[in-house]
């Protein structure tokens, strides 16, 4: 009898064909799910009859009361190898395995390029005039060169995004709690006096700070209020280290100039959410990790993992 896996939020449907799981198909049976289970009794009733489940990101949460809820899970794998939703006591204590993947920096530093290419110039609101019938030019668009660009976080992502900024000719600066010249220096980037210096400065602020109880709601009111009303802010990582209700306020009275946003509170969006219609703002669902190169390590990890794991030898175990 073949094991049941689950693969959740494969929302493209390209989870069985981008990756090959030809060395676990004859002992394994995989059903992708398109949509998105909004709830825990939802996502408990969907999982049920499941051994294995690969999860993406940290979207689902896995706490210890869904584990109660799925007595037959016995391996979990999501992707990336670290995953700040999934209770790795409460998995060890019903006897789950949890195995990550490997996660490539490159893709979410060309969307958060995209997004601040995108809110500098214009692009949607051009684009969408042009298609309309609208009119021939109707903004004046913002410059790069020799601009400054914030970075909130320098680690592999912020990183290369400041080499980026460097490309363009901007004047790169970076702040961080425990960021240090010499990090800075390597990656060609300036350490900014404080975190209120950078963003009082700064003509282009980007996020790329992980999640944790010194970063969440790191900008309030008082720190968007710092920045220039020409200025743009992209956030690419996590909604949270960004106060929602603060960030919403500031795009409705042109305090600044935009953001482009990647991340939300809630994924996916309800359909009445006001960042759906929020002004001033230029938002993508969620695309930071999604490539087709990202997708084949995911789920090409993804097999090898459950192949491992069936011969007894977990590899990329978390927790």
């Amino acid at each position: 009898m073949r094991l049941r896996c689950a693969v959740l939020d494969d929302f493209q449907d390209v989870a069985t064909t981008i990756a090959d799981w030809s060395p676990v198909q004859d002992r394994v049976e995989v059903t992708g799910f398109t949509g998105h289970f909004a709830t825990e009794d939802e996502l408990a009733e969907a999982l049920a009859p499941f051994d294995i489940v690969v999860t993406l990101r940290e979207r689902v949460p896995f706490p210890a009361a869904l584990f109660a809820r799925l007595p037959r899970l016995k391996l979990l794998v999501a992707s990336g190898m670290r995953n700040s939703v999934i209770d790795h006591a409460a998995a060890a204590a019903h006897g789950v395995t949890v195995c990550g993947t490997a996660s490539s920096p490159t893709p979410p530093v060309e969307l958060t390029w995209a997004l601040l290419l995108g809110l500098a110039r214009g692009v949607v609101h051009e684009s969408n005039a042009l298609r309309a019938g609208g009119p021939w030019q109707s903004t004046v668009g913002a410059d790069l060169h020799g601009r400054r660009l914030g970075l909130l976080g320098l680690g592999k992502i912020g990183s290369r995004v400041a080499r980026i900024g460097a490309a363009f000719g901007m004047d790169v600066v970076a702040w961080s709690r425990n960021l240090t010249k010499e990090r800075t220096d390597e990656a060609g980037a300036r350490l900014a006096a404080s975190k209120e210096e950078l963003l009082r400065s700064s003509d282009f602020v980007s996020i790329h700070l992980a999640l944790g109880d010194r970063t969440r709601g790191l900008l309030g009111a008082p720190e968007l209020a710092l920045l220039k009303p020409t200025a743009y802010l992209v956030n690419t990582s996590r909604a949270a280290i960004v106060d929602q209700e603060a960030l919403l306020a500031a795009l409705h009275e042109g305090r600044i100039a935009g953001a482009g946003v990647d991340v939300f509170d809630i994924e996916p969006l309800p359909a009445g959410h006001p960042m759906r219609t929020a002004p001033r703002l230029l938002a993508t669902p969620h695309l930071g990790y999604v490539s087709e190169d990202n997708y084949r390590t995911y789920y090409g990890q993804a097999v090898e993992n459950i192949e491992a794991y069936l011969k007894g030898q977990p590899v990329r175990r978390l927790g």
